[in-house]
């Protein structure tokens, strides 16, 4: 009997109909071998016998010296100054961007002699800045050992600037914006979230630009000459040799080979800008919440500051895309509501002050914050994905808005073990993000935006990822805590679950404006948006008062028993329980009866929610038993009438 292939042995057979193209096979094997084929013309005329007296030659064992020199100078040089032109590149929009970057790019397809002749003129003794330089620092460029590492650095920064430019554009603004809402500084944002989770990309374009300085030739050799223990570096010295000496030049040749193909045996494609978080997203996570949540009553207190004792109502003024008033005292939760699109997320960005898309003159107790930058307005930020800091763990993460605050280290971890406590993820605080589940990760999120003691917390779907039995235990958790916050919480959301239990208002949002701000009882009640009444299961349909009738926007007519003025504009709410559908056209009492067809059958708990179109009326949702849709004989394509008694119709004006 033949064995079956294991999976691995299988994955290396093409699978049928995957051949390689012939006329694209062969000019890419005839361009592999036209790049190896140099390579091995260097191990082939390689004198193995006296490879080592080579190498070890005083002139060779100096150049050597004088180019690990150079080329680590030069890597200091480019991550001094390339680092922050990565981040301005890729985080700064500005005019002349284009040209900056062409600028970077330059060096890399300037050929490396006319490179040398540019920084003569330039940086030479007769050039730009070369006189100034020598009458102010007594610092000459040219022919100085200076002089070869200003040239290496100059053709090899554009490596280090390129990899981690795109490493930072492919990191999420998120990490960085959540870090800034925690209280942290910008170079303290810098130092703690961006370069560890661009490290890779920064390790990676530094490997090259090393690799490319201990290779410089041309703009060396033109720009600080070729002289021996100053600026003579190994390639200078495979020049001469070749001369004099071509068995020991190609013996040099080779140590250079190995070297470069060394660093990108260990790089092994990292350049190509993955992240930190990017690769902790490819990982595995741990399996669903390993505990449960702290059990409502039993948290742990948190400590009794002043800072929790104070209290901060909210005034705020937005405009651009946004244009409302916001007024809230201490302790009050708003749920901001809308379709996709209406401005809920720019509004939260706009107080914070991170989008030009809105504008918030914001108050906060006493402090008006308009002209703050976010790391000092006491804006805490919970983004939809969390944006756990992925080089973190799950205590330090909770631990860094306190740090930012400059709270000491050893309070800050005992401040955010016991925020950890009362989410019930405290047994995973030595976890990395990777390493939780989604419920896990939003609890600690949560965590730690509430212990960097925000006078206004801002929650962006904080929800939306779990699933639903962690999601009422993680809403039951969060209830408790904003019962206490001494500021105002504003949660973007589209459940309405969420909206009903944990808000005091639903801020209804449409286009940038407001159009509902009420209990959430009254926007249940008499919801002024047909989003939101959708979103509650209603079926809502706008028009214009005729009448008795409402002329629907979509086409049809409604009749109403509630006396509107003509011409009003006015949203009418139907319950889907309200809806009688029939098999026959109804004779009694309905006043609003249509033809339609059934389009589609859902579960919605122990009932049935039954989607039917008709030529006469906008989609309409009827909601009854199973049985009754068991004696209708409803199916998909089904014709049926459906019918709505005025007196059920509920009309808001707009």
């Amino acid at each position: 009997m033949r064995r079956p292939l294991a999976p691995h042995t299988a994955g290396r057979f093409r699978a049928p109909g995957a051949r390689t193209p012939v006329v694209l096979a062969v000019p890419a094997l005839v361009a592999v071998a036209f790049l190896l084929l140099p390579l091995l013309g260097i191990l082939a005329r390689t004198n193995w016998g006296d490879l080592g007296t080579h190498l070890t030659s005083p002139g060779v064992l100096e150049a050597l010296r004088l180019s690990l020199l150079v080329s680590f100078s030069a890597l200091g040089l480019a991550l001094l100054l390339g680092v922050p032109l990565a981040w301005l590149l890729a985080r700064v929009s500005f005019r002349g961007k284009a040209l900056v970057r062409s600028l970077v790019l330059l060096p890399m397809v300037l050929p490396p002699t006319v490179g040398g002749v540019a920084l003569l003129l330039g940086f030479g003794r007769r050039g730009l800045l070369g006189p100034w330089l020598e009458d102010t620092f007594d610092i000459v460029l040219p022919f100085h050992t200076s002089g070869a590492v200003v040239a290496a650095t100059f053709v090899a920064m554009p490596f280090l600037v390129i990899s981690l430019e795109g490493t930072l554009a492919g990191l999420r603004p998120s990490y960085e914006e959540t870090a800034a809402s925690l209280g942290a500084s910008p170079v303290r944002v810098f130092c703690t979230v961006t370069l560890p989770m661009v490290a890779p990309g920064l390790a990676a374009g530094a490997a090259l630009t090393w690799a490319r300085a201990l290779g410089e030739f041309g703009a060396t050799i033109t720009f600080a000459g070729n002289l021996p223990g100053t600026t003579q570096t190994l390639p200078l010295q495979v020049y001469l040799l070749l001369q004099d000496s071509p068995e020991a030049a190609t013996s040099v040749s080779l140590l250079l080979l190995v070297i470069a193909m060394a660093v990108l045996i260990c790089l092994r494609g990292r350049w190509t800008g993955a992240t930190t978080a990017d690769r902790a997203a490819r990982r595995v996570p741990a399996a669903d919440d390993t505990g449960p949540p702290a059990a409502a009553g039993t948290e742990e207190p948190a400590p009794a500051t002043a800072a929790h004792r104070e209290r901060w109502p909210l005034h705020a003024e937005v405009t651009g895309f946004n244009q409302l008033t916001l007024d809230a005292d201490p302790g009050t939760t708003i749920a901001v509501v809308g379709p996709n699109g209406a401005g809920k997320t720019t509004l939260l960005r706009a107080l914070l002050g991170l989008t030009p898309r809105a504008r918030a003159a914001l108050r906060l107790g006493d402090t008006d914050v308009t002209a703050l930058p976010p790391h000092r307005r006491g804006v805490a930020w919970v983004p939809q994905d969390g944006a756990l800091f992925p080089h973190l763990n799950a205590l330090h993460n909770t631990a860094y808005g306190l740090r930012a605050h400059g709270t000491p280290r050893g309070d800050a971890r005992r401040t955010a073990q016991q925020w950890l406590d009362r989410l019930g993820v405290g047994h995973l605080a030595h976890r990395k993000p990777a390493q939780l589940s989604g419920g896990q990760a939003q609890r600690v999120a949560l965590a730690r935006a509430l212990a960097a003691r925000p006078r206004l917390l801002l929650l962006d779907e904080p929800l939306a990822a779990l699933d639903q039995t962690t999601r009422a235990q993680v809403r039951h958790t969060l209830r408790g805590h904003l019962a206490d916050f001494g500021g105002v919480c504003l949660i973007v959301t589209h459940d309405p679950v969420e909206a009903v239990s944990l808000a005091d208002r639903v801020l209804v949002l449409d286009d940038g404006r407001a159009l509902q701000d009420a209990p959430p009882a009254e926007v249940t009640r008499h919801p002024r948006s047909p989003w939101v009444a959708r979103m509650l299961g209603r079926n809502a349909w706008p028009g214009t008062v005729t009448g008795e009738a409402l002329a629907l926007t979509d086409g049809g007519r409604l009749v109403i028993a509630d006396p509107l003025p003509d011409g009003a504009r006015a949203l009418a709410i139907i319950a889907p329980e309200a809806v009688s559908l029939h098999v026959d056209r109804p004779t009694g009492s309905p006043r609003n009866v249509w033809p339609g067809t059934v389009r589609e059958l859902t579960s919605a708990g122990s009932r049935l929610r039954v989607l039917v179109t008709s030529p006469e009326a906008p989609d309409l949702v009827a909601e009854i038993t199973p049985s009754a849709a068991l004696e209708l004989g409803l199916a998909d394509g089904v014709s049926v009438w459906a019918s709505v008694k005025a007196t059920e119709v509920s009309v808001v004006t707009l």
